[in-house]
């Protein structure tokens, strides 16, 4: 077929493009993600079929809904008994198009009637080829239906013309067929006959006229066929392309799910370091604080040994600062004691010095001073905590730089 003047597929480039671009309440019920599809489509269709024209109408489903949906007018060209002839019809995109396949319907004028008891298309009109029952998303298109449409009904066309009727006109001449009488010669006629909307050929004439005639026919054909096959290798790369890039997207999407998950494990240690680094900075307040206490004690008791006599009692070496400190020393030393008593117990019960069971009462009753002289510590050490941090707050603005 030849394709429309460039005009004319801008008009429809430009319509299309407006109708799927709208929003609110007067955009069309396709999902975003297949409006460029549907375009495609659409634009394939009437490349490939001149005489189906989108538009869009209101079509009223079977609950009573009205919805204003995509659809291709105009006919489909068949050959029946070598004559090329017209079928009507009407190709509906439905809210889930391109998913699920379209509504076809033959579209018969006043003077045409839908074959009973015809295999695909039944008294309403609807069409149930078996390209729409297998329809796959997304390689089916509306470019393919409409060849399978022309060959379906090239075998069996589901409109009749019906029988003429006296034409009341005084200007008829009988020379002009009519749409019932094409076909019909002879004496033979009132059968009904497939619709005829023939193609405007060239009148034949006589002798070299006919010949070349049928050269440009020939011509023609073999034109049509380049352009289908043109046709349907661009269409076969679009899909591969399509497939190709369909891959690239998923690939992508992988990525960045992988980038995400990174991104939050960057995150959650980045959180973990700062916390750290807040912790190292209290505790670099408590050994500053602590250097602080230790070089004004040793500040003070610098000058106590000079004079002194050598023999010091090692218990008196240190004295405590306060009475925390001193129960805390005294705790910790009656600890430390008991775990070497019950070291040196164990020692003697291994090397047979002392019965089993003198060895058991005796822990027993070590460990129960032990345990008292720990949670002694634990609530003196507790206190001085408390204290630490009362002082640390006093001296916050002294090691705030």
């Amino acid at each position: 077929m030849v394709p429309p003047p460039s005009s004319n597929h801008q008009a429809i480039q430009q319509f299309l493009s407006s109708v799927l671009s709208q929003s609110g309440t007067s955009a069309l019920p396709y999902s975003e993600d297949t409006k460029w599809l549907i375009r495609q489509h659409l634009l394939s269709l009437t490349t490939t079929s001149p005489s189906l024209e989108p538009k869009t109408a209101t079509f009223t489903h079977n609950d009573g809904r009205t919805v204003n949906l995509l659809q291709a007018d105009g006919t489909v060209p068949i050959t029946f008994i070598s004559v090329t002839y017209n079928i009507p019809v009407i190709i509906w995109l439905f809210e889930s198009y391109p998913r699920h396949p379209p509504c076809v319907y033959v579209n018969p004028t006043r003077d045409m009637i839908i074959k009973r008891s015809h295999p695909f298309v039944n008294p309403s009109g609807l069409v149930s080829i078996p390209y729409l029952q297998n329809w796959i998303y997304p390689s089916s298109n509306l470019v393919d239906l409409a060849r399978e449409l022309s060959s379906v009904f090239g075998r069996d066309p589901p409109l009749f013309s019906q029988r003429p009727k006296p034409n009341p006109n005084p200007n008829y001449h009988p020379n002009q067929s009519s749409l019932g009488s094409v076909g019909n010669t002879g004496g033979g006629g009132g059968y009904p006959r497939p619709i005829v909307r023939p193609p405007q050929y060239p009148p034949y004439g006589s002798g070299g006229a006919a010949g070349k005639v049928e050269a440009e026919d020939a011509a023609e054909v073999y034109k049509r066929n380049v352009i289908d096959k043109l046709v349907e290798n661009v269409h076969g790369d679009m899909l591969q392309l399509s497939k190709t890039r369909q891959a690239e997207m998923e690939s992508w999407f992988s990525a960045q799910s992988v980038l995400r998950g990174r991104e939050e494990e960057f995150n959650k240690g980045l959180k973990e370091m700062r916390d750290k680094m807040e912790g190292l900075e209290l505790h670099l307040q408590v050994v500053l604080m602590n250097t602080d206490v230790l070089e004004a004690w040793v500040k003070e008791n610098k000058g106590k040994l000079k004079g002194a006599s050598e023999d010091i009692d090692v218990d008196n070496a240190f004295e405590c600062v306060d009475v925390l400190s001193k129960q805390m020393l005294e705790c910790t030393a009656v600890d430390m004691a008991i775990e070497d008593a019950v070291y040196s117990l164990e020692k003697a019960v291994q090397e047979g010095a002392m019965p089993f069971d003198q060895y058991l009462r005796n822990v027993r009753l070590l460990s129960r001073e032990q345990f008292f002289n720990r949670a002694t510590a634990a609530k003196v050490r507790s206190a001085q905590m408390q204290a630490q941090v009362a002082g640390m707050a006093a001296r916050a603005p002294r090691y705030a730089t």
